[in-house]
Parts: structure tokens; C-alpha cells; sequence
């Protein structure tokens, strides 16, 4: 039996994303031919390369529409230095033509980067999710231990002092470090003149990967290890949210070197990585309502036509070495579907769901009638163009930012999440009542192994009836219409204990049931 992805809901602003972000992702895949192999990966439509950052990140979506989801991960782990360091991207493209035209194959690490590596053990991870080989993940764990021991090791990327990731003064996870003007350009290595801090976002980066690594040792058998790296997380969210939360969302950048920058309040600097952090795990569920109020905040005030900014209020125009980097372009407040996308998802998960639903419904509104994304926009919703950028490139097809989007709709939306691999382990959050939605069909399959979850989801005036399909254990959490309770849980016939939780004021019913191929569930209604 052959299975797809897709969410059939009757609403067409919901149930186009899938094929048109599919249709994304998919004109955003590279292949090289490398070191006499086959190396396939998703590639930012800003540059003919593959980064790490991108390819981890679009993989959450692209794994359910690509079927090699390995190759690009097993070079980076190939290609790793004996130090431990990963490389951002490897390319075999002319990348500055008419001056560069050798189609050598080149690999580049840009010494500012503090999260390279703990994308890296992101994509490893998202790809044996798909793939399903526990013999392929062993393999690479070592690359993985020796990515965030480089990290925590190196005077580059590690403050001994607080226990937390540093970095030079970038625009957040950017690549381009603020140098007062001592350097002509994009400044993108260290030198006498670099200001350090923290940020947040790292933090958070390396907080889920320690995570990562404590999954993925306890599911293979070794508890010491998992619980060594369930340690480091644990301490490293603790320092993190003693230094860089302000109380209402994490700061931009904690100072280790004094510096200030004339025409800006950084206090007040809202920047991209904060709904990340929420989806990390770093943000306590009371953190993540501060923060999810804060950009509703500024949605109600902004003259832009999204709060999902880069970063808000943006920088000087020019200072970071650039004059097309002016306020409200590229990293420096532009508006960037993937923070929306992040920002839906933390919003499902913490009981502002008619919130990511409209967020949405907006990015549907954006780019359905020229069925074009772009990965920023000005605030007045003018698309990135190749002469407002400091990249190369700036195709319509931003796989970074619609797979964000995605992520939002598949994990948040419809509440499919895969906890194991294969989906053997999964969280069902369906959160249709939010969006109005009675009847739901929805099905994700990873390409690579045809492993799925798929569910026909049916609101009524006195149950809601599913059946779901997978193979594992299910942890239901299924979104109630406002003011109505559940009176009992039956699965295959049988009643079924359960509990009712609320997030905010939003009310679920919770209950956990293996699966095994195919299974009818009511929950009546009282």
C-alpha cells in the first residue's frame, strides 16, 4: 500500500500548503558529485550550495518529500576536522562569477559561526528519523561527540565562566560580525577588535542537541551516556536562562566586551532565535507566553505587514559592513516567514492555537497567488530581490522559511509528531476545533522509508471520532472545543483512561494507546 503526505481539511488556505511548500522544497534540492558519490541535500535559494544550517532546518519538511536524506549529513560527518569542527557549506559551483569561474569543489567554515555544530547533530538526527537505520546513526554518533566537544572546548565558542556557547557580536545566528568599522566589509572572522557575547539562540541550539544525544543513547542501550548528556543539557538551559531572559523574551546579545552602538535600544531588540528557543525546549511554558505576547505586542504596533522580523528594532542602516544591510532588509528587521513558522508552532503548543492558525493562513495569503516565497521581505512586503541582498541569489522558492511553515502545520496544526523514529513513538496533537475545522484527513509519510501516521479526524455534537494509523505507541493530546468536556475515551472498543490538561485556556484530553497498524478512537463528548 503506497502512502503520501497531505492534510485534506476543506479549507483551502490550509490544505494548499502542503503541495505548494512540497513543490518549494523540492526545486530546492542539490546534487553534487562528489569524491566519485552522489551528495543530495536542500540548498537556501540564495546561494548554489549546501549549508548545514539550511539543509538541517528544511529537512523537517523535506524528508517527507525527498528520499535521500543522508548523503548531505555523511559528508559533513566526512568531511569533519580531527579537532572536531564541521564545515558551513561545500559547494562545487562557480559561487562569485564573472572573478570565480573554477567549478572546484569547495568547502568553507566561517570562523563567527557558533551553531554549525549542533545543526549538524540536527540533521543527523531528523535524517534517522526518516531513514529508520539505527545502524547508520550509530556510525555517526562519534562525528557527533567530537561536533559539540569542539564546541564546548574551544576559546572561540565556549565561556568557561557561565557554562554557555559564545559568539562575536552577529545579528543573531547571522554570519557577519559588528566590527566599529575596522574592517571594510562583512566581518566574518575574529581578530584583536572582536566584540563577544551570548546569545540566546546558540544556547538553545545546543541545548536540544545535548538532548539529541541523550535520545539517542538511551534508545540504543547506553543509559551512562544519555544521562551524562541529559546533565550537560539540563545545566547549560539553566545558565542560559539566568543570563540572557529579560523577563519578557531572551535579550539579543549579553555583552562580554563593553560596546555600544549609537541609534538603537538593543534592550528592547526582539531577534529571530526567540520562537526557536521556545520550540527547543529551553523557554518555560510561562517564558513562551511571554514571549508569544511580546510579538503580538508589536504586531498591534508595527507598521510592517508581519512581526515575524529578524530582528526588531533593527540595527543602524550600514553598520555591519554593508550599505544594502539598511533597516528593514535582510537580517537586519526584514520580515522572514522563518520566524512566523517557528512562531506558529510555539503558539499551537502553548494554548495560542487561533494565533498559528492565522499566521497560517497569512503566509498562505502571501505566497499562494504567485506561488512564490522568498526568504525575507521589507516591511511593507516588497520580496528580496539579488540587488537589495548581500547574497548572490534571491530565488522565489525559500525552502527555509516554507518548511518552518510546514513544520508549523504538520507538528503543530495537525499534531503529528515524531518522538522515536518511524514514527514508532508519537505525539497526536490535532488542534483542528482552532481552526474550524470538523473533518480532518491527514497522512505524512518520510519518502526514504515509507514509514507514516495518518489520521481521519471527525468533530461532532457529541464526540470526536478518529482512526489513526501507525505503528507504535500513540500519547494523545487532542484539542477540546472551547467549553466542552470529555465524558470517556474508548480505543478499539475498549475504554481508556485519561486526564484533561489546560494550556492556558485552552482544554485537552490526554491518553496514551499503542497502535498497532490501525485503531478507532471516541472520545465522547459531555
Amino acid at each position: 500500500m503506497s502512502h503520501g503526505t497531505y492534510i485534506k481539511t476543506g479549507r483551502e488556505d490550509l490544505d494548499e500548503l502542503v503541495p505548494l511548500i512540497g513543490s518549494f522544497l523540492q526545486k530546492d534540492v542539490m546534487e553534487l558529485f562528489v569524491d566519485g558519490k552522489r551528495v543530495s541535500g536542500f540548498r537556501t535559494p540564495d546561494a548554489k550550495s549546501i549549508w548545514i544550517r539550511d539543509h538541517s532546518d528544511m529537512l523537517r519538511g523535506g524528508r517527507y518529500f525527498h528520499a535521500d536524506v543522508t548523503s548531505a549529513v555523511e559528508h559533513f560527518a566526512e568531511t569533519q576536522s580531527a579537532s572536531g569542527r564541521i564545515f558551513d557549506y561545500f559547494t562545487t559551483f562557480p559561487e562569485k562569477p564573472p572573478c570565480e569561474r573554477e567549478n572546484w569543489t569547495k568547502y568553507v567554515r566561517v570562523p563567527v559561526e557558533a551553531d554549525v555544530e549542533y545543526r549538524f547533530v540536527k540533521g543527523a538526527y531528523l535524517a534517522w528519523q526518516a531513514c529508520g537505520d539505527d545502524e547508520w546513526i550509530t556510525r555517526l554518533l562519534p562525528s557527533m561527540e567530537r561536533a559539540l566537544r569542539y564546541i564546548q572546548g574551544h576559546d572561540w565558542y565556549w565561556d568557561d565562566e557561565r557554562g554557555l556557547v559564545k559568539r562575536a557580536y552577529t545579528i543573531d545566528t547571522w554570519d557577519f560580525a559588528y566590527s566599529a568599522g575596522t574592517h571594510e566589509w562583512l566581518q566574518f572572522q575574529f581578530n584583536e577588535h572582536t566584540f563577544w557575547g551570548i546569545m540566546h539562540g546558540d544556547n538553545s541550539g545546543y541545548y536540544e542537541a545535548f538532548r539529541i544525544m541523550a535520545d539517542l543513547y538511551d534508545r540504543l542501550g547506553d543509559p551512562d551516556s544519555s544521562e551524562r548528556w541529559r546533565q550537560q543539557a539540563d545545566t547549560l538551559r539553566e545558565n542560559m536562562n539566568a543570563v540572557c531572559w529579560n523577563g519578557d523574551f531572551y535579550t539579543h546579545f549579553v555583552k562580554l566586551s563593553p560596546v555600544t552602538i549609537g541609534g538603537v535600544d538593543e534592550a528592547t531588540q526582539l531577534s529571530l532565535s526567540n520562537p526557536m528557543d521556545i520550540n527547543r525546549g529551553t523557554a518555560s511554558h510561562e517564558m513562551a507566553v511571554a514571549i508569544i505576547e511580546e510579538y503580538q505586542s508589536r504586531r498591534r504596533r508595527t507598521k510592517a505587514f508581519a512581526e515575524w522580523f529578524s530582528i526588531d528594532p533593527p540595527f543602524p542602516d550600514g553598520i555591519f559592513g554593508d550599505e544594502k544591510l539598511i533597516g528593514g532588509a535582510y537580517v537586519n528587521g526584514g520580515i522572514m516567514p522563518l520566524v512566523g513558522g517557528e512562531l506558529a508552532k510555539a503558539a499551537f503548543d502553548h494554548g495560542f492555537e487561533e494565533y498559528g492558525v492565522d499566521i497560517l493562513a497569512r503566509y498562505h495569503s502571501l505566497v499562494s497567488e504567485k506561488q512564490e516565497t522568498y526568504l525575507w521581505y521589507f516591511p511593507d512586503g516588497t520580496p528580496a530581490s539579488v540587488e537589495a541582498s548581500t547574497s548572490p541569489e534571491a530565488e522565489p522558492t525559500d525552502g527555509w522559511g516554507s518548511s518552518a511553515m510546514l513544520y508549523a502545520l504538520t507538528d503543530g496544526l495537525a499534531g503529528a509528531e515524531d518522538l522515536g523514529r518511524g514514527f514508532d513513538e508519537v505525539r497526536l496533537s490535532p488542534r483542528w476545533p482552532a481552526a474550524r475545522v470538523n473533518h480532518a484527513d491527514v497522512e505524512l509519510t518520510y519518502v526514504s522509508s515509507g514509514k507514516h501516521v495518518a489520521y481521519d479526524y471527525r468533530l461532532g455534537e457529541s464526540a470526536i471520532e478518529m482512526v489513526v494509523s501507525c505503528q507504535g505507541t500513540v500519547h494523545f493530546h487532542v484539542l477540546l472545543p472551547r467549553g466542552i468536556m470529555p465524558e470517556s475515551v474508548t480505543i478499539a472498543g475498549g475504554e481508556s483512561p485519561f486526564c484533561v490538561s489546560q494550556v492556558q485556556r485552552s482544554q485537552y484530553v490526554d491518553f496514551t494507546s499503542p497502535v498497532d497498524g490501525e485503531a478507532e478512537v471516541t472520545i465522547k463528548l459531555a
